[in-house]
């Protein structure tokens, strides 16, 4: 076949299109699996958020809202350091937390996630405080 035939072109766009197709299917069933999951696995966890440092403008956090892979954030505007919060979650959501900088020069952040007296997950950063926070698997998967 000649690189330009119409023939080739439409069979390529027919292959592409299915194969889109199958990527959406995909992504749709492996979304209603989690949902699943999420539902069948009706056990809750309690965590601890720990922050300290200094210049943290704010923290976002999961409080055990929403879904299991699209919970909700809850948000604390100025908080007094150090910060604790415990929260319940259920089933396989992750524990999450992210202190925010406004003005991320000079600010030190270190945050924790722990269960039962556990520390599942501690980040520290110095100077430039960059995104990212401290998130831990759900201790019911483990």
């Amino acid at each position: 076949m000649i690189r330009g035939d119409p023939l080739n072109r439409t069979i390529r766009a027919a292959v592409c299109a299915v194969a889109v197709t199958g990527l959406a299917f995909g992504l749709t069933a492996c979304s209603e699996a989690v949902d699943q999951v999420d539902k069948a696995v009706d056990e809750t966890y309690e965590v601890t958020y720990e922050v300290t440092g200094k210049n943290i403008d704010s923290i976002e956090f999961h409080g055990g809202g929403g879904k299991a892979m699209e919970p909700k954030i809850e948000s604390v505007s100025k908080p007094k350091l150090p910060w604790k919060k415990t929260v319940t979650l259920r089933g396989i959501m992750p524990a999450a937390v992210m202190p925010v900088a406004a003005d991320p020069e000079g600010a030190q952040v270190t945050c924790k996630i722990i269960h039962k007296g556990k520390v599942l997950e501690e980040q520290s950063a110095d100077g430039l405080v960059t995104a990212g926070g401290c998130t831990a698997e759900s201790p019911i998967t483990g």
